[in-house]
């Protein structure tokens, strides 16, 4: 029961710092390293990534008429001349190619060097350098943006040039725990010009192919060489569940906030946090 109250936390844990620009990777370390679940290493790796697919099926119920690009015959260009009413929505299917080509720096570089980069990387004094490096970059992109209207002020206006450039940003946070991927696409976003609501609709629309894809690698690397228990596949269920609940909420949070302020506040936290893991860290509170 005790366990399962745990994988309630990370779930909540999880729906709130996928979305926020705080790196949901970080604070599951520091949770994991105050509150660890009892379970196997193997389990707790892919735990970790896997629970984010519970995250991602928030994303896909809220945006699903802003993902889905297929519908009934008002709707946009026809998919075909057979008469059959079905329509397609051209502008959709131009965003999931754009999705796709931010896709491929993180996906490459993910599937190729996982498990080097985890053992090279996968540290307190990683997780606190990205956080307090990112939150500063969140305080001065949104100072030297204040006041400037943003070049690109729809989805539509991300071009193919624009969505490769954010994917080089998500690749930093593939590679460094601590940065946040939300964040990292999110700062990239701003310092091409593109506005807030914007930065943060394709960092929620490019989260559903990258995290998909995560977890089914991790999902499938855990299956063939491990197996699970029902307790671990009850603790798995209930983190899933739970973070897509929270998630629905952080969500529309976030995107209410933003049309009326900044990041600045998430990169303070940021910084405050990341000097708490670095003093924990050297403290021996956590762990190396």
């Amino acid at each position: 029961m005790l366990e399962i109250l745990k994988a309630i936390i990370f779930g909540i844990v999880e729906g709130i710092t996928e979305w926020l620009p705080i790196s949901s990777t970080g604070h599951m370390i520091l949770l994991n390293e105050i509150m660890p679940l009892k379970v196997s290493d193997a389990f707790y790796s892919m735990f970790e990534v896997v629970i984010q697919l519970g995250a991602i099926m928030a994303v896909v119920i809220l945006f699903w008429h802003q993902l889905w690009p297929f519908g009934k015959k008002n709707n946009k260009e026809p998919l075909a001349e057979s008469g059959a009413g079905a329509y397609v929505k051209w502008d959709i299917f131009k965003l999931w190619f754009h999705i796709l080509v931010s896709c491929v720096p993180a996906a490459i570089v993910g599937i190729l060097f996982d498990e080097q980069l985890e053992a090279l990387f996968y540290n307190y004094t990683t997780v606190a350098i990205m956080l307090i490096i990112f939150g500063i970059a969140f305080i001065i992109v949104e100072t030297m943006h204040h006041g400037k209207k943003p070049k690109v002020r729809h989805l539509t206006g991300i071009t193919y040039k624009l969505a490769f450039y954010i994917g080089l940003f998500q690749l930093i946070a593939a590679i460094f725990p601590g940065t946040s991927r939300s964040g990292a696409t999110i700062v990239g976003a701003l310092i091409l010009g593109i506005s807030r609501t914007v930065a943060a609709e394709y960092t929620f629309f490019l989260a559903v192919p990258v995290m998909f894809g995560a977890s089914l690698l991790k999902g499938a690397k855990f299956l063939i060489h491990n197996s699970m228990t029902s307790m671990e596949g009850m603790i798995l269920l209930v983190g899933m569940l739970v973070a897509f609940i929270v998630s629905l909420v952080v969500i529309k949070f976030l995107m209410g906030y933003i049309k009326k302020h900044d990041f600045k506040v998430f990169g303070w936290y940021r910084i405050i946090l990341g000097i708490i893991v670095l003093i924990c860290g050297f403290a021996g509170v956590i762990g190396a």
